[in-house]
């Protein structure tokens, strides 16, 4: 009996996320004709269709989609038998596939990386910035080791590293209207004068329960798909926001009129790094994450 490598089920697993041979052989730095050679290998050593490849469109078969189930649990185990066998080596050595929100990857890691860098010459971090939901999904499905990510957050499987807390401040327009910064109120405010990122940014869930945001009539039904989207919003007066204290001196507000005015110290969320349980790498993901406390 012959068995599939485990190139072969990174390949199969790549082309179940991209749905497109061309980007999945790119992700994987090969060439298409060679990875459509070994998902085709894959299928006759396995006797099964894990492809249908009709009509110009890539889908994954039912039985595909069983084994791509399987395949990442190999793909995980895999990788936790190389970090057993590497539990001897100096920490933060290596790669190390981190994972971070958008809401927190511009803020902290300009300051930190060169640091890091510094500190840890022989790390190789290897860097996803995505939504909350994505970066836990690819870290419960071993594609990335540990996620930089905002709570309070919904997981299981996870161990977490508490590392601060990050304050709320009211963004606002230099000289607007709509708040007083120095007597705001929320119940104060007008209908739709706060603005939001949409549904799917923890920012948003974190800002409603941390600013306490319970009159939707106050919130725009329209919201930003984007931070930098929110900000340009906020600079053109039509509204005000939550934004964590970390962005205060970041480039995100360079050249805007947008001011921030720190709220009440109930007003937080917290950031913390999680990885999966049991991991052998868990007392470096903590030395990890106690370094970018220190440099943040």
């Amino acid at each position: 009996m012959r068995f599939p490598t485990i190139k072969q089920l990174r390949y199969f697993l790549a082309l179940t996320e991209t749905g497109h041979f061309g980007r999945a052989a790119q992700s994987c730095f090969v060439s298409q004709s060679a990875f459509s050679s070994a998902i085709a290998e894959l299928e006759e050593q396995l006797g099964t269709q894990l492809v249908d490849r009709t009509n110009r469109r890539v889908t994954i078969t039912a039985i595909g989609q069983q084994i791509a189930v399987q395949a990442r649990l190999v793909v995980r185990d895999v990788e936790t038998l190389v970090e057993l066998a590497q539990g001897e080596r100096d920490p933060l050595e290596g790669d190390l596939r981190l994972g971070v929100i958008p809401t927190i990857a511009p803020f902290m890691l300009p300051a930190a990386l060169p640091r890091l860098r510094r500190e840890f010459p022989k790390l190789s971090l290897l860097l996803a910035e995505e939504q909350t939901e994505r970066i836990y999904g690819r870290l419960m499905d071993g594609e990335l080791d540990a996620i930089l990510l905002a709570l309070p957050w919904a997981m299981r499987g996870v161990e977490v590293e508490e590392m601060f807390r990050d304050r709320f401040c009211l963004a606002y327009r230099d000289g607007t209207e709509r708040v007083d910064p120095d007597n705001y109120r929320f119940n104060r405010l007008d209908a739709e004068s706060v603005l939001l990122l949409e549904d799917g940014h923890c920012l948003r869930d974190h800002a409603i329960a941390a600013c306490r945001i319970r009159n939707t009539q106050k919130v725009r039904p329209f919201a930003a798909s984007s931070l930098l989207t929110l900000v340009e919003m906020v600079d053109a007066d039509l509204g005000i926001t939550f934004l964590p204290e970390m962005a205060r001196d970041s480039a995100l507000l360079r050249n805007t009129r947008v001011r921030l005015a720190s709220m009440t110290e109930r007003s937080y969320r917290t950031i913390g790094l999680a990885w999966r349980s049991g991991s052998q790498r868990s007392e470096e993901f903590r030395m990890l994450a106690r370094f970018l406390t220190d440099n943040r």
